[in-house]
């Protein structure tokens, strides 16, 4: 008994893996980067960091002008100062130095967090807009078609998600 029992679930379990195995997949594939460049809202979003980052460059600007201000100054002027003001001034040059360096790397630093927080809600979209697509579809799996190589059986879902987005 307990033998037939044994060989009924092996059976079983032969066949459902077997079934499993030939439950039908549905592949789709997009091109994430192609998607990105149409999105409502991307163009907003590269002018307002255009701006940004012109904002900082002519702060920096100001910096560097100042900085070349004074290192001109103490290349001219150091023969007469005592040793007292030439110190002073070279630890002057070298703070700047640091003050513009600790700029630019706030700065690039602010700005990859001011892109990322600006193009969220934009990729947040696309986003939903892929995985309603999928749903709708009955998609298995949609991949980002900017690095797929090779598709057989895969479906390019981007008028979908064009249409869902209403582009």
């Amino acid at each position: 008994m307990k033998r037939t029992l044994i060989a009924i679930a092996i059976v079983l379990f032969a066949f459902g893996g077997n079934a499993m195995a030939q439950k039908n997949i549905k592949l789709g594939h997009i091109n994430s980067q192609e998607l990105m460049q149409i999105m409502p809202g991307r163009d907003t979003v590269q002018t307002i960091l255009q701006k940004e980052v012109a904002d900082l460059e002519a702060t920096l600007k100001t910096m560097y002008a100042e900085y070349e201000t004074r290192s001109n100054d103490y290349v001219q002027n150091q023969a007469g100062w005592t040793d007292l003001i030439r110190q002073t001034k070279q630890r002057e040059i070298q703070d700047m130095q640091a003050r513009i360096q600790e700029f630019q790397q706030n700065a690039q630093t602010k700005m990859q967090e001011r892109e990322a927080e600006l193009t969220k809600p934009i990729i947040d979209r696309a986003k939903k807009a892929i995985e309603d697509v999928a749903r709708e579809g009955n998609y298995t799996y949609i991949f980002d078609g900017a690095t797929l190589l090779y598709s057989q059986d895969s479906e390019d879902v981007m008028p979908q998600v064009k249409k869902k987005l209403g582009l």
